[in-house]
This record gives structure tokens, C-alpha cells and sequence, in this order.
């Protein structure tokens, strides 16, 4: 039905940012992802996409007779709260994001079952070339107690304006 189309529509322009490119952003930058309680459906939810069967992720009598009074969080679970594209970063960027290029962390304290994190990125350096940049990201995680549970860095390639 060509009488239904909104000719003023245009699916192209529906973003939820404008898009920032590499000359943009600023060192001291930060960006936010939202916080999240990990529960049991997180936690069977990683297992089945790690394969990792370990039962400190999942036998709780386990965990207690190691000394932890609840299910342990797998590295790499509470690593993935930090990932940009948990948050608007990849939205902001938006056509200027070519991809993700590094990332490390730091595990600094453990994360258990109930906890809740506090994802953000910081911009602690931008190197620029002719037609893109790298942006260089402090990531932390904090916890519900105010602890620090993790920090890494992340780089992405950015364009630049054209």
C-alpha cells in the first residue's frame, strides 16, 4: 500500500545520538554503562555461551568450602559489562565507529552472585593518523560496596570528519 508511506520518514536518520567522530571526544570524556545485578540467569546464561563448566561458577558448596560465600563470577563476565557496546558509546559514535581494536583488564576483587556493577569508559588518550584515530579507554567496574572489581583499557578506531 504505496498510500501508507510517510515520504517525510527516512529509517537512516533514526539514531539515537548525532554522530561524534575522533575530533570530537576529549581526554576526561566518560561514558556509562548501566548498572546490572548478576543473578542466576546471568550467570547460566555465560555458562552456556563459555562452555566453562568450572564449579566455582556454579556449585555453591563448592564455593564455600573454598571460603566464598556465594557463586563466583567468571573473569570474563564481569570483563563484558565494560564492553562499549553495553552502553551508548557505540551510539554516540555512531558512524564514526570502525571497530574495537585492544582490550585488557585487571581483575582486582572478586565479583560474586547478587552483586551489582558499575560499568564505565574514560577517554585517557587519542592518537590521530590522516583519516582516523585510536582512542584509548580506562575502563573500571565498581561494585555496590564501592569497591573497585576491575580496570582495563580498550582502544577503538575512530574516523575522523571527513
Amino acid at each position: 500500500m504505496t498510500e501508507d508511506i510517510d515520504k517525510d520518514f527516512d529509517p537512516s536518520t533514526h539514531a539515537l545520538a548525532e554522530s561524534k567522530y575522533f575530533e570530537d571526544l576529549k581526554i576526561g570524556e566518560r561514558f556509562l554503562n548501566p548498572s546490572r545485578t548478576l543473578g542466576d540467569a546471568n550467570f547460566s546464561a555465560f555458562q552456556a555461551l563459555s562452555l566453562d563448566n568450572h564449579p566455582i561458577h556454579y556449585d555453591i558448596e563448592y564455593c564455600k568450602r573454598l571460603g566464598h560465600p556465594e557463586l563466583l563470577a567468571h573473569g570474563l563476565q564481569v570483563s563484558a559489562q565494560c564492553a562499549p557496546g553495553a552502553g551508548m558509546l557505540p551510539h554516540i559514535l555512531g558512524d564514526s565507529l570502525i571497530g574495537l581494536l585492544e582490550h585488557s583488564a585487571k581483575f582486582l576483587k572478586p565479583v560474586y552472585r547478587g552483586d551489582t556493577l558499575y560499568p564505565a569508559l574514560e577517554i585517557i588518550d587519542m592518537s590521530s593518523s590522516k583519516n582516523t584515530g585510536v582512542v584509548t579507554l580506562r575502563t573500571t567496574i565498581h561494585n555496590q560496596n564501592r569497591y573497585l572489581v576491575l580496570e582495563g583499557e580498550q582502544k577503538m578506531w575512530v574516523k575522523r570528519r571527513s
